[in-house]
């Protein structure tokens, strides 16, 4: 099911068990910030980067060092080399993801961030360390900026979608074929915003924070919040500034946002968190949300 219809969707999620595969991820890979400076392509539809100036490349390097280190406690965490020609590399999940035996290569919209698909290193992990299956997205016309546009729920098999330039329909339909999900909702995202993730993150399955300013369509926050309530979070206008939607959970106990997110979390947000058995861990992350994104942003996932 690939459908727009909140209330069709809502009603054929309810059926849908938690069976589809595990809730959260094996592994997880990351980009080093190598290169960190403003890419002014991506700049052009992307509100949340900072101007020029504001971009500190030793502070990122170093805030990214710190990432690597706190995920890995969670979890195996590798990191590739980023590279002087990709400023953006240090968000990998929008152009690279993985589900069950195969990766997805997504479509970028800009083209400094088209390079980073053709990254052979990347590719030849994927297919030659750990044997996956190759579906690549990145060569037709349709941008798919993978699981930036598109929140997955892996226990459900069930994916949120939001519309953008950086994701058309078309792009959509492709990403849900290409992960094999049970049923997709359609929706666009508020003027100015690019990405899902920077206004939704479903956590292994048994919560979800929302922002509802992100979404052009209040039906679709609705339907969300039914579906993960009473473990639905609803952002507040300053969490969402602060990245509080950009979040990620890489095991069942735990979710993981940036510092400056963790602060911005009001109490009764976090105590509902706190009831949905997930316990909120920060790293400061300032430096690298300049670039215009967060620690879920930073997170590729390895199922």
């Amino acid at each position: 099911m690939l459908t727009r219809d909140t209330h069709a969707f809502l009603d054929f999620a309810r059926g849908c068990a938690a069976d589809f595969g595990p809730a959260t991820a094996r592994a997880a890979f990351l980009v080093a910030p190598d290169g960190f400076a403003l890419a002014e392509q991506s700049a052009q539809d992307n509100r949340y980067m900072a101007q020029a100036a504001g971009f500190d490349a030793a502070r990122a390097s170093a805030q990214h060092r710190d990432l690597h280190r706190a995920l890995s406690a969670d979890l195996p965490t590798v990191c590739f080399a980023g590279r002087a020609d990709t400023p953006d590399a240090l968000f990998p999940n929008n152009v690279f993801g993985t589900a069950a035996g195969r990766y997805v290569v997504g479509r970028m919209r800009h083209a400094v961030r088209q390079r980073e698909a053709a990254r052979p290193d990347i590719r030849g992990f994927f297919a030659g360390v750990l044997d996956y299956a190759e579906i690549d997205l990145s060569t037709q016309a349709h941008p798919c900026e993978l699981t930036g546009a598109l929140v997955i729920d892996r226990a459900r098999g069930l994916g949120f979608c939001g519309l953008s330039e950086r994701c058309d329909e078309e792009g959509a339909r492709l990403m849900h074929e290409a992960f094999g999900l049970r049923a997709t909702l359609l929706f666009d995202l508020a003027p100015g915003e690019y990405h899902t993730n920077v206004v939704l993150a479903v956590l292994a399955g048994k919560a979800a924070i929302l922002c509802p300013r992100g979404f052009a369509d209040a039906d679709a926050v609705e339907a969300i919040a039914a579906l993960y309530a009473p473990h639905a979070v609803l952002c507040s206008q300053a969490e969402h500034a602060a990245f509080v939607g950009n979040a990620i959970a890489l095991t069942p106990e735990r979710v993981w946002m940036s510092a400056q997110a963790g602060r911005a979390l009001a109490a009764d947000n976090r105590e509902r968190l706190r009831a949905a058995g997930l316990e909120v861990t920060t790293v400061e992350l300032d430096a690298i949300e300049a670039g215009g994104g967060s620690l879920r942003c930073c997170v590729g996932e390895i199922f």
